[in-house]
């Protein structure tokens, strides 16, 4: 009896001590979860706040600067100076172009026709009309359209031919992708306008690293989507559509066979 009594009193009392263990192991396991979790939820709140934080009291420079108030660019026609003319104001043939700096179609379009289209200018043929959209920006990230734009928006204040020479260079000196955000440094757009002479002004220097001309800019890229736009690059003459590209990767059409296009299309 006493040798089953006890043998009983050991078995409850070996039960009472493995329910007393595993009710303790529980308990520590359910406060290191506790504390995992309580953890996981301070860097997790601290995360939003500090990425809350960091959006609303840090925008950038770009942003601010679009904020600003609008400048516009002297030499510019157009509501706001939206359009950047070349030639003489008076000519009845207008060829309009739509650029995006960071488009490589627009630059081998630019240094395929770009000297072209500036002689014939010149030489009365017509007025360019240059329009500017900043769509890649958007759809690849960065700020090279955006940027580049406000450069030539102070070279243009500079003077027409500042702007187109300036232009020129920019597209020269095209990255070969256009997911490469070169014209997003300022730096290096300053680098690239010591290729114009004269332009490097304290004026020009100032609005490029200021962004002066943000404002003017995004004037300028909503006309692109006002206008109903198709994409870059977008020549008419007259109102009539161009294509300048030649079809073989980003290279353009020739100079002779641009110019008799023109003669086609020109009333």
């Amino acid at each position: 009896m006493s040798g089953n009594s006890g043998s009983k009193k050991d078995r409850q009392r070996a039960a009472r001590e493995r329910l007393q263990a595993e009710r303790a192991a529980a308990a520590r396991k359910a406060k290191v979860r506790g504390r995992v979790l309580v953890s996981a939820a301070i860097v997790s709140s601290l995360a939003l706040v500090g990425g809350v934080a960091w959006y609303v009291t840090q925008p950038t420079a770009d942003a601010e600067a679009a904020e600003g108030p609008l400048v516009r660019p002297a030499h510019t026609t157009g509501r706001d100076g939206v359009v950047v003319p070349y030639g003489k104001a008076d000519n009845e043939h207008v060829l309009t172009v739509w650029l995006d700096m960071r488009c490589p179609y627009c630059a081998g379009a630019e240094t395929g026709l770009g000297e072209t289209m500036k002689q014939q200018a010149d030489d009365g043929e017509y007025r360019i009309e240059y329009h500017f959209a900043t769509f890649l920006d958007g759809s690849l990230g960065g700020k090279g359209s955006k940027r580049a734009l406000n450069a030539l928006g102070a070279a243009v204040n500079e003077s027409p031919g500042k702007f187109m020479e300036y232009l020129n260079v920019l597209y020269a000196n095209h990255p070969e992708k256009e997911s490469d955000d070169k014209f997003g440094s300022t730096a290096t757009l300053l680098e690239l306008a010591d290729k114009v002479d004269g332009l490097r002004t304290p004026a020009f220097n100032k609005a490029v690293k200021e962004l002066t001309y943000m404002p003017w800019v995004e004037k300028v890229s909503q006309q692109f989507y006002e206008q109903d736009i198709n994409g870059t690059p977008t020549v008419l003459i007259d109102g009539k559509k161009i294509q300048v590209n030649s079809g073989k990767g980003i290279e353009s059409i020739s100079p002779e066979q641009f110019t008799k296009l023109v003669d086609e299309n020109i009333k």
